[in-house]
């Protein structure tokens, strides 16, 4: 998440791999879609009550969904906004993010499950990178402490979700995001036990989450007390054996973030391993942009996960700062491929959408829940990846 929360990567230009042209095609691109972007949001905040976020929009039902604050995804939105603010210096984007921010600042107490990271530190993260208001570091070191309270010293992890008759304590891979709340909240004002936790949680999907290929699962679920795996599941692929897409992606940008505040080799060689999976793999289509699922079925007429694409664009880039020559290359070009795609094919038209700027992303395919439907992360790390190819590849 959040690339401009950048504990560990230095500032400035670290390496351009694209000719002079290749340059002034991608700036004017990203300022294109920059723009777009803002225009898009003041359309989608008249669509949105006080009280909600932005959650979807399925244009077969020509429906626009918002979610209360306790939805994993409340977090997005305020923070798209953010990081459309600093792209642009738009004053009515600004008034509409700081709005945004009093509903979602009670998230910081919320105990319902593990992604208080997703709903704090993409809303209060981003603004307080930009902002420095010290009351939104205060959020967030509450917040840090709230993630606290799921872990489980027995399975050295956090718990996602809570027990229930399929799981007994799940650990999902989308987890991994949200220990960037623990790991920068403990360099700014916490204690280290949050690095700590974040770390053991960190070690412990390493060791039970990963195949020999690299691959993930999607969800472990472990005895509390032990710590023993129960089982492994892939609860929103395929099947419990594939490679669910978003989780490929989860747990590239989450491996990744951890080496930037750890510096510890067996996280970055990891991030290199699922990459090369990822980028590898038979079924990655030519635009880069992944099926929902790496092994599903009806390959190539399964559904496009657009929001899968834009995590992996954002996770890439910064993969590529701690790469040698030829990986930096390759997650530059593939990452550019990404965007290029996200910004044609996969793009809302003016004023579409409701005002989302991305289509095709799948939430939860096999629960026949928002498919094909635009996702309000999807926007978020879109953004975050243009912020990012602005910082790192741009002259």
């Amino acid at each position: 998440m959040k690339g401009v929360l950048k504990t560990g990567i230095a500032a400035g230009l670290i390496c351009c791999f694209l000719n002079a042209s290749a340059q002034k095609d991608m700036r004017a691109l990203i300022k294109k879609d920059e723009a777009f972007a803002a225009s898009q949001y003041k359309l989608l905040m008249k669509n949105i009550p006080a009280d909600k976020m932005p959650q979807n929009y399925d244009p077969a039902k020509d429906k626009l969904v918002a979610s209360a604050t306790d939805w994993w995804t409340s977090g997005f939105y305020p923070g798209t906004l953010w990081l459309i603010y600093k792209a642009t210096r738009d004053p009515q984007i600004l008034t509409e993010a700081k709005k945004r921010l009093v509903p979602e600042e009670p998230i910081k107490y919320y105990t319902g499950n593990h992604d208080i990271g997703f709903m704090i530190f993409c809303s209060f993260g981003n603004a307080y990178a930009i902002t420095k208001d010290p009351h939104y570091k205060e959020v967030i070191l509450t917040a840090a402490e709230t993630a606290t309270k799921r872990y489980k010293p027995g399975m050295k992890a956090i718990q996602s979700w809570n027990k229930s008759k399929k799981f007994n304590a799940p650990v999902i891979i989308d987890n991994m995001m949200n220990l960037e709340l623990l790991e920068w909240a403990s360099r700014n004002g916490g204690g280290k036990h949050l690095a700590e936790i974040a770390e053991n949680h960190a070690n412990t999907t390493l060791k039970n989450h990963f195949r020999p290929d690299g691959s993930s699962y999607h969800a472990v679920d472990y005895d509390t007390v032990t710590g023993a795996v129960l089982k492994k599941v892939t609860h929103q692929g395929y099947a419990n054996e594939s490679a669910w897409a978003r989780g490929q992606a989860w747990g590239l940008y989450g491996y990744t973030m951890m080496y930037r505040f750890t510096k510890k080799p067996e996280y970055l060689a990891h991030a290199h391993k699922i990459a090369a999976f990822i980028l590898n793999h038979p079924n990655l289509p030519k635009d880069k942009v992944p099926y929902w699922d790496f092994n599903a079925p009806d390959i190539p007429r399964a559904p496009r996960d657009v929001s899968a694409a834009a995590v992996l664009a954002s996770a890439l880039l910064e993969l590529a700062q701690y790469g040698n020559p030829k990986q930096k290359t390759r997650y530059i070009a593939d990452a550019t491929t990404m965007i290029r795609s996200m910004s044609t094919t996969y793009k809302s038209q003016p004023g579409g959408s409701k005002g989302f700027m991305l289509t095709q992303s799948v939430g939860h395919l096999p629960g026949n829940s928002e498919v094909n439907v635009s996702l309000s992360y999807a926007d978020y790390y879109y953004m975050e990846a243009l912020d990012r190819y602005k910082q790192w590849v741009l002259k």
